[in-house]
């Protein structure tokens, strides 16, 4: 088991494209959460292609690994689940994730284990996390736990912590993020004032 991949929680909480390949294998869904569109080197829609390719890499393990103990049984190869993929571009867009995931503990009769990717940005000189993703991966984390869905990582419950207690100042927290920051500085403001109207 690798330990950066939190397979002991049913939510479970990374940043960018790399944490999702840690946490996506044996997970039902995953959640992306990019908060501000145009910053950084990837767009929210290459994000979530490049979060896509991490999954499948992913799952491609894991079914390898699930053959080989199923022909040591005799047992042949189980077919696994397809993953669902969701974005959540906002801290509102936490409730209807929330329902989804219960929706598909009703359809498995069994719990559907969640992993959230904070996008952050993809930078000249790496990777960058993104307060505002974190603080919206944080509410979903939160609007879980309030439909009992609270088995959550050290790391998911970090993030839905201060999501919780800076609920009252995130729209402030995200126009004067760094994200938010380069959106302006480079003339894309009007990207800025409709997330924090959205």
């Amino acid at each position: 088991m690798n330990a950066h991949g939190q397979q002991k929680y049913q939510v479970r909480l990374d940043h960018g494209i790399a944490g999702a390949g840690r946490i996506a294998p044996g997970a039902h869904l995953v959640v992306v959460v990019d908060a501000l569109d145009g910053h950084g080197l990837l767009s929210t829609d290459e994000t979530v292609a490049a979060v896509l390719d991490a999954v499948a890499e992913g799952s491609e393990g894991a079914d390898r690994n699930e053959g080989a103990d199923d022909t040591e049984r005799g047992d042949g190869p189980v077919q696994a689940e397809t993953v669902e993929v969701l974005l959540v571009t906002t801290p509102a867009d936490a409730d209807g994730v929330a329902r989804r995931v219960l929706e598909r503990q009703a359809d498995r009769g069994d719990r559907a284990v969640v992993a959230i990717v904070a996008a952050g940005a993809v930078e000249p000189d790496g990777f960058r996390p993104a307060v505002e993703d974190q603080l919206a991966a944080g509410a979903v984390v939160d609007a879980l736990a309030a439909v009992g869905i609270d088995s959550s990582s050290p790391e998911a419950a970090v993030a839905c912590a201060a999501a919780v207690s800076l609920r009252r100042a995130t729209s402030h927290l995200l126009t004067a993020s760094a994200s938010a920051g380069e959106l302006v500085a480079t003339g894309r403001a009007d990207l800025v004032s409709a997330t924090r109207a959205s």
